[in-house]
């Protein structure tokens, strides 16, 4: 019976809210238009909550309906009361294909590229080598190397990829460890801790900040290189605290643990390609707008580079990971849905927001996102919560000494990847469990804890920063 139950409830209560009369929501003010939005909106959630089809194919589904459903090209029978009290505009069919190829989604596209040429040039594993050296043969302090390496390269590539490439090179390590030494369970913990950790530090590191990036604009524009100047100081200090957290709860017995990672640097022409690509194009993202270049212009540069050289070729093409870009451009559409058609200020102004604290608002929401990523997909959350999250940030005045709108979307994006307390909760967790030695107490046990200290943290540093940027 669960199993009907996945597919049937995404069906009924959207169909359900299509059918109801406007007088029965207790909004003011409802539009036929917003109503749909509305439908699609919970036809979203429950998709991604329960899951009965992949959470790529509901991002597809949401964007075809709302150009049935929304748009001035739709089915003639959804678009023929326009013009009609409360039935509200429709949306340009353009605008909600064009979330196919948002500038979002070509940031992410090239940050797949870089990360693409750099596991097919081991460029990442011959930087792990290198990085690793300098921490010595203890294991808190080789642990501590493999965190920030961790990061490091989930900052720039997938987190599942970076995940995956540290737990092979851990695994004859954790194989030396003796059965009952708790220095196994840390160092197989540590690696998705850190990748979860390090994708805050970038825009690219992890789909809810793109997200984020898609609502801060205009005065709350952010850049590449200021996105890092916050956000890396971020990881550094949570990856501390982490460090120091696993150490207390799994402390390693062994004395001395020694890893042999076998690699050099390629001297090919194509090698040599990747490596000034890289590094060139994140010198440009770092510029910022010095250079009179965004960050989006810039992604598409190792793109056409990667192309041009045959580094990447096309069965590189089918790897990367199109159901990500999927996933995100239809919460890009989600969004574009609740803002243009107005249900998101609608419902925003329809509860009294401003007579609650703004630490409670504040805190509220984040913690709503970070209990919400636990149990589903982080770029999912995302795209549920943000829309909602822009709409409240501009509505409440209360919220402007604490640094406004752009303080509540960080925040709840910070939460949304500090979602780490099950197997479930993020790819990386999944990889690290299914290694067998980490059981899901452990990991709730040091998931919850971060998770929480995260957000407290994200709101510290982002009210400390908005302070200086204002004296």
């Amino acid at each position: 019976m669960r199993q009907y139950i996945r597919y049937i409830v995404p069906i009924l209560i959207p169909l359900l809210i299509l059918i109801l009369p406007a007088s029965a929501f207790p909004v003011e003010g409802l539009t036929v238009i917003q109503q749909r939005v509305i439908a699609i909106f919970l036809l979203a959630a429950l998709c991604w909550v329960l899951e009965p089809i992949p959470i790529y194919a509901t991002s597809v589904v949401i964007i075809v309906l709302e150009l049935l459903l929304l748009s001035n090209k739709g089915l003639y029978l959804f678009r023929q009361a326009e013009g009609q009290p409360h039935f509200g505009e429709l949306l340009t069919y353009s605008d909600i294909m064009a979330t196919f190829a948002s500038p979002i989604i070509m940031l992410f596209l090239g940050g797949f590229f870089l990360a693409m040429a750099a596991t097919k040039y081991r460029l990442d594993v011959n930087l792990a080598r290198v990085l690793l050296k300098p921490f010595g043969t203890q294991p808190k302090y080789v642990m501590f190397g493999l965190m920030l390496i961790t990061a490091i390269f989930s900052m720039f590539m997938s987190n599942t990829a970076t995940t995956a490439m540290m737990l092979s090179i851990l695994a004859p390590v954790i194989a030396l460890f003796g059965a009952k030494d708790p220095g196994k369970i840390a160092f197989a913990l540590c690696i998705p801790v850190a990748a979860n950790i390090g994708g805050i530090g970038t825009p690219i590191g992890t789909p809810p900040n793109a997200i984020a990036l898609k609502y801060l604009t205009g005065e709350n524009l952010i850049t590449f290189g200021e996105w890092m100047f916050f956000g890396v100081p971020f990881v550094a200090v949570l990856l501390v605290f982490a460090w120091v957290l696993i150490n207390m709860l799994y402390p390693a017995k062994q004395e001395k643990i020694e890893l042999t990672i076998k690699g050099k640097f390629l001297k090919t022409p194509k090698a040599m390609t990747v490596y000034i690509t890289f590094a060139l194009t994140i010198i440009l993202w770092l510029m910022g707008s010095s250079h009179g270049m965004n960050s989006y212009t810039v992604a598409l540069i190792p793109v056409a580079v990667f192309s041009l050289t045959g580094i990447i070729n096309k069965e590189d093409l089918k790897k990367i990971s199109w159901d990500v870009l999927w996933l995100v451009s239809g919460g890009i559409a989600l969004g574009l849905a609740l803002d243009q058609t107005g249900l998101a200020r609608l419902m925003v102004h329809s509860i009294p927001f401003d007579s609650y604290s703004p630490y409670i608002v504040l805190g509220g929401s984040a913690l709503l996102c970070l209990l919400m990523a636990n149990f589903m997909s982080h770029t999912a959350t995302a795209n549920l919560l943000m829309p909602i999250m822009a709409a409240l940030g501009t509505s409440m005045t209360s919220l402007v000494p604490l640094g406004g709108e752009i303080t509540l979307i960080l925040v709840v994006t910070f939460a949304a990847s500090l979602g780490m307390s099950l197997p479930i909760s993020t790819p990386p967790n999944a990889l690290a469990h299914a290694t067998g030695h980490v059981e899901s107490n452990q990991m709730a046990r040091v998931g919850v804890i971060i998770g929480v200290v995260g957000v407290l943290l994200s709101f510290v540093m982002i009210w400390a920063l908005h302070l200086i940027d204002h004296i």
